[in-house]
């Protein structure tokens, strides 16, 4: 149809802590959702997966996006902007990216807001 029904997961270390509503019937999602989470002394990353809902079979992945525990670090205060996807299967092509904003609050917390997607 040339749409699809987008929803985010984040993963901390590849653990999924959010998953976000699914918006439905669109190329250019907007969820204005925002999540604290209480990072541990030691996390290596956190991953946001753009995820199809597909009421039929298992849901797609459309690609994902890493924050590295050394991104953060080049940003201390945090940053926002939009981000291209990466693939998550290597034999996928990936279009698209994601507009974050990622604020380091202190004492390893860390607030994320996932604006939109096209």
């Amino acid at each position: 149809t040339g749409s699809s029904d987008p929803y985010c997961i984040v993963k901390i270390d590849d653990e999924a802590i959010i998953r976000t509503a699914t918006v439905w019937k669109t190329l250019s999602p907007f969820w204005g959702e925002e999540y604290e989470v209480q990072l541990q002394p030691g996390f290596h990353s956190i991953s946001i997966y753009v995820m199809d809902e597909d009421a039929l079979s298992r849901d797609d992945v459309i690609g994902k996006v890493c924050i590295t525990r050394d991104m953060l670090a080049e940003h201390p205060k945090g940053f926002s902007g939009w981000v291209s996807l990466s693939e998550v299967d290597p034999d996928e092509e990936v279009q698209g990216e994601i507009h974050l904003r990622v604020e380091v609050l202190g004492s390893g917390q860390l607030r994320c807001s996932v604006l939109e997607a096209r």
